[in-house]
Formats: C-alpha cells, structure tokens, sequence
C-alpha cells in the first residue's frame, strides 16, 4: 500500500515458535508493526495488558490452554481483531462457539495467499471501525458541547432572569462579538455563577 499512514500492530499467540515465524514472514513490514510474540495465554494477556494492538492472531492449542477463552476476551474488551488457526477437524465446532463474538478462524493448515486475504478483510473492518469510532468521539464532543450551552442558559434563566430565547440569544451575540465558541461562551457563565 503506497503512502499507509497507519501501520496495524499485530500480537502472534503461538506454542510454534516456527508457525510464529512464518505468520511474521507474511506480515509486510510497512503494513504492519510491531509485531510482538506471546508463547502462551498468560503471556499473551500481560502483554495485552500493556500494549493495544490491532489483531490478536492464535494458534491453537496453546501449552496452557486451547486458546477460545482468550479470543473471546480479545473480541470482548478490546478493541483489537481476534484471528484463531485450527485444526481442520475442529475448524467447524471452534468456529460455532466464537462466530457470534466476531472471532474469526481458519483451519489449518493454510497458505500464504489465504491468510493475505484473511488479514485484509480484518484491516477492512479495522479501518471501519476506527472511523466509527472517530465519528463517535465527535458525536460526544457535540453532546457535550450542547449539555455545557444548555447549562449556561438555565444559568442565566436562574441568575438574570431571562428567558431560555433570551439567554440563547445572549450566548450566541457574545460568541459573535468576542470571535468565540458558544462552548467558551457557556463555560464562561457557568464558571461566573460558579454552577
């Protein structure tokens, strides 16, 4: 991808210290990174616990568990891509038990083309959702803003006695005539009436 301003941070879960590295030979290296390794599910959680990354891949079974409980947490409390490989004769009954947390699997074994396929439908959907999420954080901010302007306006309804038109009004000149925000505005009453 030429001129990818975002790199996607991978974390490789994996008993095979060989499986680890042929995941990492197919992760291009201006794509994706850091890559980091995790031997099994305590380690790999320690390392969740200090860094967020994009997608969790696992290679089941692990030494310590199978590994379905740490997809299924990935997919639920972070905000990272869960990708399990298995093996053929569990692909169907692992893939019923994680489909529904939006864990994807693959069966193994698998080739190089698949699992370039499979990555980028992931950073698809990664892509997806981190412009919901910014769509949402801007969507906060305006709820945030209007919750301080309304605060403002009982503000003055309460203190000068003006009506809720009146008070709009009078946030809304003093903005225009300081070259302000109605959100500098309000926060200005509410810290004058100290509400």
């Amino acid at each position: 991808m030429l001129f990818k301003e975002y790199t996607y941070s991978v974390l490789i879960v994996s008993s095979s210290e060989k499986f680890a590295a042929s995941i990492k030979s197919m992760l291009p290296e201006n794509e994706f990174g850091p890559v980091r390794f995790a031997k099994n599910e305590g380690e790999a959680r320690r390392k969740l616990a200090d860094m967020n990354f994009d997608t969790v891949i696992i290679n089941t079974p692990l030494v310590d568990d199978f590994g379905t409980g740490l997809a299924l947490d990935v997919a639920a409390d972070t905000r990272s891509g869960a990708l399990m490989f298995v093996k053929d004769e569990l692909y169907d009954d692992v893939t019923d038990r994680v489909i529904d947390y939006g864990v994807l699997t693959m069966s193994k074994p698998v080739s190089a083309s698949m699992v370039h396929q499979v990555f980028k439908i992931m950073y698809a959907m990664q892509e997806r959702f981190r412009r919901m999420e910014k769509k949402a954080a801007t969507l906060e901010e305006k709820m945030e803003e209007i919750r301080l302007i309304n605060h403002a306006k009982w503000t003055l309804i309460q203190h000068m006695k003006l009506t809720e038109a009146e008070a709009h009004k009078l946030i809304e000149k003093q903005a225009m005539d300081t070259r302000r925000t109605k959100r500098e505005i309000a926060e200005g009453i509410i810290r004058t009436y100290g509400n």
